[in-house]
């Protein structure tokens, strides 16, 4: 019993002993300017990024056009579950790192590796990193899409003039994303293109020989494959999604 007793006297004095001990948020927090409430919701503002970060992977860069393409090129082969999804999502996003790779560098190196060493503050940040992703859909949207939405932009904000409409995320956000779903559509469309050929030669054949009962699915299925493989069909695609960004 006196045993009992020393050992819960010892245990309480230990924990006031680690009650009284003070936690140092400056071990927590990083270091930079501002009270630790600004650095707080710097915290939360930085970690709401990351997760809407798939989100901005769709809307301002090139995987769109990619996935789209990819998408229907699996259409095309009549192959409704292969290669899987994560197959191609996983090609569209390493395709995607690799054409924005010049793109991506610019953004760190100008705008998150500055923040981070708090040699600017957030605004100057987000300034610095959205120029070389402003840039590249400028590159590459249509005029007549971007046109469209700063029309609409003066609808609705009279104070933007078209230089500054033009330039704004608001309005190139949205004109980017449909100029690549149209330009993903009429890449698409050339893939198809080849295997409907294919698809109507099988079929005249099977109905010439009074197999109404046999899909002509079934026997194109083979000659859409070997005919994807013989022309090295992943090559020719790969290169001409990544040329399409020049």
């Amino acid at each position: 019993m006196k045993r009992i007793s020393l050992a819960v006297l010892i245990l309480f004095a230990l924990t006031g002993e680690a009650l009284a001990q003070s936690i140092d948020l400056s071990g927590i927090l990083p270091p930079g300017q501002g009270a630790v409430s600004a650095r707080i919701i710097q915290l939360l503002a930085v970690l709401t990024i990351l997760s809407v970060a798939p989100g901005i992977l769709v809307t301002v860069t090139c995987f769109t056009r990619l996935v789209i393409a990819l998408s229907f090129l699996r259409s095309g082969l009549g192959l409704p579950s292969t290669p899987s999804n994560i197959v191609l999502i996983s090609l569209a996003l390493f395709m995607s790192f690799f054409i924005m790779s010049p793109t991506l560098e610019r953004v760190w190196n100008d705008g998150i590796n500055p923040l981070l060493e708090n040699k600017i503050d957030e605004r100057e940040a987000y300034k610095r990193a959205s120029q070389p992703l402003r840039e590249f859909m400028q590159s590459t949207v249509r005029e007549k899409d971007l046109r469209l939405f700063a029309q609409l932009a003066q609808n609705r904000l009279p104070a933007m003039t078209p230089e500054e409409a033009a330039s704004d995320l608001r309005v190139l956000v949205p004109a980017f994303m449909i100029s690549e779903l149209r330009r993903g559509f009429e890449m698409g469309f050339l893939i198809l293109l080849p295997f409907l050929v294919i698809d109507l030669i099988v079929a005249t054949l099977v109905m010439s020989m009074g197999m109404m009962m046999l899909p002509p699915t079934s026997i194109s299925l083979p000659f859409k494959v070997l005919f994807f493989v013989l022309i090295d069909g992943w090559n020719l695609l790969v290169g001409g999604l990544v040329r399409s960004f020049g």
